[in-house]
């Protein structure tokens, strides 16, 4: 018996996170970005000038040159090994449909971003996942990943700093893994979404990109999370494979054809500007990581977190000594009515009383407002179950 038309057309199963992209809340918490990039933040030209110096023709499929170039400066490889895409989310999709067939093995780990899952499961993978656990701060270490190969591996999927923890994977982690491979799925490849990696705090230097350490290694980013502009939907993926990296361009061009050049052009005005930009942004970031820890040391007696280690996101966790699954609820309903929105654990596939919270996008004085609220929330939620 065939199964249903509208069963057979389900790829995606559905996704609480898009209620992200609807209208926000009083104090927006689930959010893991800093603040918006606005035009005027990059245009040296008025808006009218701007208009007429770029072309609304076609761009190249593997990207703007001097993008390109600007990319592979930052990550310390050729342009040539750098596809800019629509986005990273593009380039994570191209990635698993160019390297795996239907019911290839994929590791990954979980709770995991559930637009990747969604991705891998869309091309009919088989999915080996890694638990990772709140109470062993999120780390993953290279035997975790080992156990889980076998000659059927063609993927590895991996985060770092992870979303929705922030914890980063060593690099020396991922150089192990990359060599491993090689002794048993020596076609497989090991992509690591690096979308956080520059958004460090204060003074802090991001981890080298992985995209330098191993040929076997794709990396992946975007201007969304470090840079403040995921409105140009400009992504890429980074490949030394020189077979792997024609079948991403030809992937690209049979899907979306080229970019955007108006994004490409205005993407490039963030990489000009990249200093000013991210010295502003760490600073930011560092304030609103001291707050976060500030808030999660006054309420000890409730909450718990793994302090991350680069992004405007962390993970902080309701007791399990305190909270049960009702009380984790009222307390979710509590922050709802307080205008307050986080991003729940069963978002990552993690438990409930675990939620995201974001602390890079609002200004402090609204962070530290939503906070409050926050407080007022466990004690609301507790105050019901006595």
């Amino acid at each position: 018996m065939t199964k249903p038309a509208q069963q057979r057309r389900s790829r995606f199963r559905p996704n609480d996170m898009m209620s992200l992209t609807e209208e926000a809340p009083d104090f927006d918490l689930a959010e893991s970005v800093g603040p918006d990039l606005m035009f005027d933040d990059l245009a040296d030209l008025s808006s009218a000038d701007f208009a007429s110096a770029v072309s609304l023709g076609y761009g190249t499929t593997q990207g703007n040159v001097a993008l390109r170039q600007a990319i592979a400066l930052a990550n310390n490889v050729d342009a040539e090994d750098v596809i800019i895409t629509v986005g990273g989310m593009h380039a994570l999709f191209l990635t698993a449909f160019c390297t795996c067939e239907p019911g290839d093995e994929v590791i990954t780990t979980s709770p995991l971003f559930p637009n990747t899952r969604a991705t891998l499961e869309s091309v009919r993978t088989q999915l080996r996942t890694i638990r990772l656990t709140f109470d062993a701060a999120y780390k993953l270490t290279p035997e975790d990943v080992i156990a889980e190969m076998t000659p059927k591996t063609r993927l590895i999927s991996l985060a770092s700093p992870q979303n929705p923890s922030g914890i980063a994977i060593p690099t020396e982690t991922l150089d192990q893994i990359a060599k491993q491979m090689t002794q048993v799925s020596p076609d497989s490849y090991l992509v690591v979404d690096e979308t956080y990696r520059e958004a460090t705090y204060g003074q802090n230097t991001p981890a080298i990109s992985a995209a330098s350490l191993n040929p076997r290694i794709i990396s992946i980013a975007s201007l969304s999370k470090c840079h403040g502009a995921p409105g140009l939907r400009i992504g890429w993926a980074i490949t030394k494979d020189p077979a792997l990296r024609d079948q991403l361009i030809l992937g690209k061009f049979n899907t979306v054809i080229s970019n955007s050049t108006a994004d490409e052009t205005l993407a490039l005005r963030v990489f000009h500007k990249i200093d000013s930009i991210f010295a502003e942004r760490k600073q930011r970031l560092q304030d609103g990581f001291d707050r976060t820890q500030a808030w999660v040391n006054n309420n000890g007696s409730f909450v718990e977190w793994n302090a991350p280690d680069s992004g405007a996101l962390c993970c902080i966790r309701l007791r399990p000594d305190v909270f049960d699954s009702s009380t984790a609820t009222r307390f979710y309903r509590s922050l709802a009515n307080k205008g307050v929105r986080v991003a729940p654990g069963s978002w990552f596939g993690e438990d409930n009383r675990v939620f995201r919270l974001g602390f890079g996008l609002l200004p402090m004085v609204e962070l530290d407002a939503g906070l409050s609220r926050m407080t007022d929330a466990l004690h609301d939620a507790l105050k019901v179950a006595a």
